[in-house]
């Protein structure tokens, strides 16, 4: 199966300074980071990073799938690289 995103929903970490999303393989569920540097500016707040998160959603979720088929894990954090 392909890694799909059927929930919609997305938070905001503060310890780690990232937002989390979950994709499904089948009915495995993939835990995914965006680290908060990668979204916007790193001095803005919770609501600046899910905002940009929303605006960057299907461009995240295009390489979520790309670094997924590379090798699976069970946790992924994609970083200001990963979209240079």
């Amino acid at each position: 199966m392909a890694l799909a995103f059927p929930n919609q929903s997305r938070s905001y970490d503060e310890n780690g300074r990232r937002v989390r999303f979950t994709g499904h393989d089948g009915m495995f569920e993939v835990m995914f980071f965006v680290r908060a540097d990668a979204l916007s500016n790193p001095a803005a707040g919770e609501a600046s990073y899910l905002a940009a998160f929303d605006a960057a959603r299907e461009t995240i979720y295009d390489k979520a799938r790309k670094i997924y088929l590379k090798g699976r894990k069970a946790v992924y954090v994609l970083s200001a690289a990963d979209f240079a």
